[in-house]
């Protein structure tokens, strides 16, 4: 890590220098120009961490379904939920990856503060901090680190206070990081009080401008629902004319029908009813041998 300690101390040296040809020598405004440029490189990276934030609170209510309905069966939940991140464009990791970043840097510049040798003693102070390079002797710093970590942490975890293991980082975090700061030189509490705050602020501007991109969205899906219900209804009267339509021929063909079955049925009655009153004609067979017999007989 020495290189590291170098790299810094070389970085203030020349912060400083520059900060004497503007007009306003300090130790401590070397300290936050370099917050200023860290925070200026790593903003694609701090953007991305943000993004992936937001995108895991509005998943959250999906994520916790998830959790209740495969709570007795891990394989499928953790298939379930990589699906669910693919599907909304989530990358957890996201979130360490300036973290991660920002750990050898913030060795680098507790070591480079701790040792640094300041050519001008009248600008190592930072009002009432005598030396940078030493502990802050009344814990302002420290206090500042945690509250400005804290309040962080605050507004990146908007919708997720139900979390109860997010809800108890939320306090444990910041208290672990204030009490660690109380040993740390003041110039890097300083670094880190100034980081949080550029933290703070690009947080608050990507919420503000989530919320809008949110409503946009919003207005979007609720004007395709009206558009989607408009086309059914306009569908679903369409379909109605026809049927209506329909039934009318039908009624109009049952009774044409009906009209010709009682027509048919009245001609058939009167038929068999004309048929039935007619008289019989009974023709009595005559045994014409027989009669031939009893003429015979009579004659003679």
């Amino acid at each position: 890590m020495a290189y590291i300690r170098e790299f810094f101390t070389f970085i203030i040296d020349k912060l400083f220098e520059l900060t004497n040809v503007i007009g306003f020598p300090s130790y401590a405004l070397a300290v936050i120009l370099i917050a200023i440029i860290i925070k200026v490189i790593l903003y694609p990276l701090t953007l991305k961490q943000m993004r992936s934030t937001l995108g895991m609170q509005e998943i959250q209510p999906k994520m916790q379904e998830l959790q209740k309905k495969y709570q007795n069966n891990p394989e499928k939940l953790n298939k379930a939920m990589a699906e669910l991140y693919k599907e909304h464009d989530v990358k957890p990791a996201a979130g360490c990856l300036p973290l991660l970043i920002q750990m050898p840097i913030l060795i680098g510049l507790y070591q480079a503060m701790r040792t640094y040798e300041f050519t001008n003693l009248d600008y190592a102070g930072f009002f009432w901090i005598p030396n940078l390079a030493e502990k802050d002797p009344y814990y302002i710093l420290p206090i500042l680190v945690a509250l400005s970590m804290f309040l962080q942490q605050k507004i990146s975890m908007v919708g997720m206070d139900d979390n109860p293991t997010m809800k108890m980082m939320l306090y444990i975090m910041p208290l672990m990081i204030g009490w660690m700061s109380i040993s740390f030189p003041s110039g890097l509490c300083l670094y880190w009080v100034m980081f949080s705050i550029m933290g703070i602020v690009q947080q608050y501007v990507l919420n503000d401008k989530r919320k809008k991109e949110l409503a946009i969205r919003a207005e979007k899906a609720e004007a395709e629902r009206l558009e989607r219900e408009r086309i059914k209804e306009e569908q679903r009267l369409r379909g109605q004319a026809p049927s209506k339509k329909k039934q009318k021929n039908l009624k109009t063909i049952l009774a044409v029908v009906t009209v010709f079955a009682v027509i048919v049925s009245a001609i058939l009655g009167t038929l068999f009813f004309h048929k039935l009153i007619q008289p019989k004609n009974y023709i009595t067979a005559v045994d014409q041998t027989s009669t031939e017999m009893k003429t015979t007989e009579l004659l003679s």
